[in-house]
């Protein structure tokens, strides 16, 4: 039974055991295996229009077609761990981040991608992430900042939580009203976001942030952080073995979802944000019904540490299938 990855959900997990694998979310089916063969998976991102995947790992970055599973572009000039890889929402650009620091974009538009631009952040990048307006970055260092880059105007900022950490990873709201991060020690730091409203014609600035608060939200490890599709929910991932989700309205638990001893490397929620699916180093993926606390589905074939997710959930395009629901019609 081939999964179509244009037309229906898709979950793509890949982590120490050297392979990616692509996954029909609602019968936990794996129906594709890629060789990921030089090294770990740090981080998976699908293209906008579903028909490639962006991962990464130690000195490498490739592309794969989700349709005949082949990687097509590897990409040169990288060196250390790349650690996070992310596109642009029409796919004209790729970014990435690792360990040399730099946070490079590259240009999709042409067979062979180049990279057009680099910032370099002088610190061990961990994570990056693109803000919904297209065109700014936040850059995650281990020297605890955390720099806005606009990559249009080369315009930038530095933002420093806490000191003597290593911001782990950084997440901003779907709706751009916040912005999240967790570091080493299992702080996560909420701000709140403005973008910039003057005059037309002047130079366009930066987006604006104010700090609002503080959340102790693991004792150990702080791993990701990420916002629901619908900005009203935070998740937090650790190596103390639980996945937390906070609500945006009053930034306290809603929920603790936990696992045996293992670490919870990475999280995606589905399109109606009531669904969470976690990985962890016990290799295995979860998908949690996230008002229950119960696991709903486990998706078992990797031999290592699953430390990537990625998810896209559209509704099948079907005669019969008219809810518009994605995943979540399945339950």
């Amino acid at each position: 039974m081939a999964a179509d990855p244009l037309n229906e959900p898709i979950l793509v997990t890949g982590g120490y055991d050297h392979t990616i694998r692509v996954w029909q979310p609602y019968t936990s089916q794996c129906v594709r295996t890629m060789q990921h063969v030089d090294s770990q998976v740090n981080s998976l991102d699908i293209s906008p229009k579903r028909n490639m995947l962006a991962a990464c790992g130690y000195q490498h970055i490739r592309l794969y077609d989700l349709v005949s599973n082949y990687p097509i572009v590897n990409f040169e000039g990288v060196s250390k761990n790349v650690t996070r890889v992310g596109f642009q929402e029409d796919g004209k650009w790729m970014f990435t981040g690792g360990e040399d620091g730099k946070v490079r974009i590259w240009d999709m538009g042409s067979p062979s991608p180049s990279c057009k631009r680099i910032f370099d952040c002088q610190s061990p990048v961990n994570a990056v992430c693109l803000l919904p307006n297209q065109v700014e970055l936040l850059m995650a260092h281990q020297g605890g900042g955390i720099y806005l880059w606009d990559v249009k105007s080369d315009q930038h900022d530095h933002l420093l939580p806490e000191v003597e950490c290593s911001i782990q990873d950084v997440a901003v709201s779907p709706n751009g009203a916040y912005m999240a991060a967790i570091n080493n020690k299992g702080s996560c730091f909420i701000w709140m976001l403005t973008s910039w409203s003057g005059p037309p014609g002047q130079e366009t600035q930066l987006t604006r942030s104010e700090a609002k608060l503080k959340i102790q939200a693991h004792e150990k490890y702080g791993l990701r952080c990420k916002f629901s599709p619908d900005s009203s929910l935070l998740v937090t991932c650790s190596g103390d073995s639980t996945a937390r989700i906070y609500s945006t309205d009053t930034w306290t638990l809603q929920a603790e979802l936990r696992i045996d001893r293992f670490w919870i490397w990475d999280a995606a929620f589905n399109n109606d944000s009531k669904y969470l699916f976690t990985a962890s180093s016990d290799s295995l993926v979860r998908l949690w019904r996230i008002d229950t606390k119960t696991v709903e589905r486990e998706y078992s074939g990797h031999l290592k540490a699953i430390t990537a997710l990625a998810f896209q959930d559209e509704p099948i395009r079907s005669t019969t299938d008219t809810t518009g629901t994605g995943l979540s019609s399945t339950h």
